[in-house]
């Protein structure tokens, strides 16, 4: 259906959006109970039966984008030519009830490196309503018999097959995207990290690996033209400095709690949109 495509578009490129539902429906109306139509900053998807009661729910729900709602409204009207209209009128003869419910911008992770690590961080990370992209030049840590555990997930999962040059994923990613680095290569995640940098839409970039790692690859993203603002901007190590320990599982759940502190801050913030690249 075109509004379940419009909402999941939507959704992959964090562009926010109003679902529009004809939920009730009292003599003749263009649309049955149950219709759809989704609407945001700049497009529209489907149609709740045109004329006035459409045309005030487009702007309405533009509202809503606009200043931010999170909460759903119900707007009622009466399609008589005796009834108030803003935009047309409209005599169907009958009334209509629409809901308006206003479609998050959930966060976005992009692991690059789906090791031991990488798996048990999108193990827990799937349990969460984001959309994960895995990311790896391994096909092996990449075929579905390892992915399985994911099988259940919450989460949106999206995997990347890029045996050569993973870093042109990172073009690939939605504005305000999670990037993780820890590939099995010191070399990969040297451009990783360079590629992600020079990105600048990315929420935050991180890091996995020793101090005596970071400084190898301060001098070299200094090198290859990064400035030490932009260089300072990637955390390193990542995780809960308060959580020690080396095995997987735990440095997964310790980024994962980071991870978690940061979307919560995201959501506190209310950061302002932005729009997808063309």
């Amino acid at each position: 259906m075109e509004w379940m495509r419009a909402v999941q578009r939507l959704r992959e490129q964090r562009r926010p959006g109003v679902l529009v539902t004809v939920v009730s429906v009292r003599g003749h109306s263009p649309r049955d109970a149950g219709a759809k139509m989704v609407v945001s900053a700049d497009s529209i998807w489907a149609t709740v039966g045109g004329g006035n009661l459409e045309a005030v729910a487009i702007d309405r729900a533009r509202v809503l984008l606009a200043e931010g709602r999170s909460e759903p409204e119900v707007l009622e009207f009466a399609l008589s030519d005796k009834a108030p209209y803003q935009q047309a009128v409209q005599c169907c003869g009958g009334e209509v009830k629409l809901l308006l419910e206003p479609l998050p911008v959930v966060p976005s992770v992009a692991i690059f490196g789906v090791g031991h690590v990488g798996l048990e961080l999108a193990r827990i990370l799937a349990r969460h309503d984001l959309e994960l992209h895995l990311i790896d030049s391994r096909p092996d840590q990449l075929v579905a018999s390892r992915l399985s555990v994911l099988d259940d997930a919450v989460a949106g999962v999206h995997v990347h097959h890029v045996p050569v040059l993973p870093e042109l994923v990172v073009g690939e990613l939605p504005p305000g995207t999670h990037a993780l680095v820890m590939t099995h290569d010191h070399a990969e995640d040297a451009a990783l990290c360079d590629a992600a940098l020079r990105n600048g839409q990315l929420a935050t970039i991180g890091l996995i690996g020793s101090r005596a790692k970071w400084a190898r690859f301060r001098q070299k993203l200094a090198d290859d033209g990064n400035s030490v603002e932009a260089i300072d901007s990637i955390t390193t190590p990542i995780g809960l400095s308060d959580l020690p320990g080396k095995e997987p599982a735990v440095i997964a759940v310790s980024v994962a709690a980071w991870l978690l502190q940061l979307f919560v801050a995201e959501r506190n913030s209310a950061p302002v949109h932005r729009e997808a690249k063309a």
